[in-house]
């Protein structure tokens, strides 16, 4: 069964509330939020708006990833903050804008995010599933394990300056 997606986003006094919802559709086509502000013109008078809406799937964002090659960034990306069939990550909103996908790791990034949040069972294995790719059958990875990128976003080495494997295989026991 596939998992249930959210889509969030928080839309600031001075942000266009149409240019938002373009970035994010670049990402998720299908999202509809909840609520559309209007837009104003200056002065403007209302405040800081939070936009959700679901979405049935994140393959295009996937799609985007793959292309990319960043599988494994975005599975260690997306498990860091999964607990009990829950995980929350966000994506800058300005990397959308132009159809690329970038995870962000502070809470306050330039030009906003874009907030999932995905529910469901199994999520682990489901998250491993979406991520997969051949470079795994000679790298096995799961979510969360030993090689995954540290809680900042900074990468694990595998290597050290003379090109030395500093991770275990199999086959150095």
């Amino acid at each position: 069964m596939e998992p249930a997606v959210t889509i969030s986003t928080l839309i600031r006094p001075h942000e266009s509330p149409e240019k938002v919802i373009d970035s994010v559709r670049s990402i998720f086509p299908e999202w509809v939020p909840d609520t559309v502000p209007i837009s104003d013109v200056f002065p403007i008078k209302r405040g800081e708006v939070m936009i959700s809406g679901r979405v049935d799937s994140i393959g295009n964002l996937i799609s985007i990833l793959r292309e990319r090659r960043v599988l494994d960034t975005a599975m260690d990306a997306m498990g860091m903050e999964m607990e009990r069939g829950m995980a929350k990550f966000r994506l800058s909103r300005q990397s959308s804008f132009v159809g690329k996908a970038s995870f962000a790791f502070q809470e306050m990034t330039f030009g906003g995010t874009i907030d999932v949040k995905i529910e469901g069972d199994d999520l682990e294995i489901w998250l491993e599933q979406q991520t997969w790719h051949n470079g795994r059958e000679g790298v096995p990875r799961s979510t969360g394990d030993e090689l995954a990128m540290t809680a900042e976003g900074e990468p694990k080495e595998w290597f050290d300056s003379k090109g030395r494997r500093t991770m275990k295989s199999d086959d150095s026991a």
